[in-house]
């Protein structure tokens, strides 16, 4: 009786927790929306304690010019998002559940155009549409006591908190490095594409911007040996998908859609 109850149970939770991805993919999502989005704006609100916010208006302007036109086009269930700068030297950028944009200074001389900042945040906002936060999340309960990540939701300066901000896709901020999957991270590439073509940006630039951090990066590890794509893959991909962006690019333009982002 009680392996049968055990089994029921069980059954219940994986059919509850399926779920599918923008491209289609078969996800184990279970966190509630609500809870996940909470991390991400406290997250994100500690984050804006921490790391000195960039206060200059035109590069506010600017990288708010191209984070709302992918916005508009994202069919986001978030009424209104939020985007900061921040003053750090790191080429990296980052969304979060919640509707939250963040845009390190040091990104801006590698993704050196409004089409290449825009192939960026493209990704970033993938990853929240696509749920990925979630997904690690809800994956990590499954092999740990929930009752500690419970509680950790409430509270992300604890270690277990932390961890979680880490799944979250901020954890170089935390002090906890979890990178998004290989998975995950080309499906953000990909839907990252669609996003910025349908906001009109132009998705060729995309290749010169991981052309860029590549540069920027220099000598990578093997792919076999990180969770990330290699530079070479990923723009291989990109290649592959970008006689569909380029038309999907066309008719947004055509549409009225011409992103005018200038710094």
């Amino acid at each position: 009786m009680l392996k049968h109850l055990f089994f029921t149970t069980t059954l219940a939770f994986i059919i509850v927790s399926c779920a599918v991805s923008p491209l289609g993919r078969s996800q184990f999502v279970f966190m509630p929306s609500d809870e996940i989005n909470t991390m991400g704006v406290e997250a994100f609100e500690n984050l804006k304690k921490e790391t000195p916010v960039e206060h200059n208006r035109n590069l506010n302007n600017y990288v708010s010019c191209i984070s709302n036109a992918i916005i508009q086009v994202s069919q986001s269930d978030v009424p209104q998002w939020e985007v900061a700068v921040f003053q750090d030297d790191s080429a990296n950028a980052f969304a979060l559940p919640g509707g939250k944009i963040g845009v390190h200074t040091g990104l801006l001389p590698v993704a050196d155009n409004a089409n290449r900042l825009a192939t960026v945040i493209g990704h970033e906002v993938a990853h929240v549409l696509s749920q990925h936060g979630n997904e690690r999340v809800s994956q990590e309960f499954a092999v740990q006591q929930g009752l500690a990540l419970i509680q950790a939701l409430a509270n992300v300066q604890t270690e277990t908190g932390q961890m979680l901000m880490g799944l979250l896709g901020v954890g170089a901020q935390f002090g906890v490095i979890l990178p998004f999957s290989r998975i995950q991270e080309s499906e953000a590439d990909m839907l990252g594409l669609q996003l910025m073509a349908k906001a009109g940006f132009d998705p060729r630039e995309s290749v010169s911007l991981w052309q860029n951090m590549e540069r920027a990066g220099g000598a990578q590890s093997p792919e076999f040996l990180s969770t990330h794509p290699s530079h070479e893959t990923r723009i291989t991909d990109l290649n592959r998908a970008m006689a569909s962006a380029m038309q999907t690019a066309t008719q947004a333009q055509a549409a009225g859609k011409r992103p005018n982002c200038r710094l």
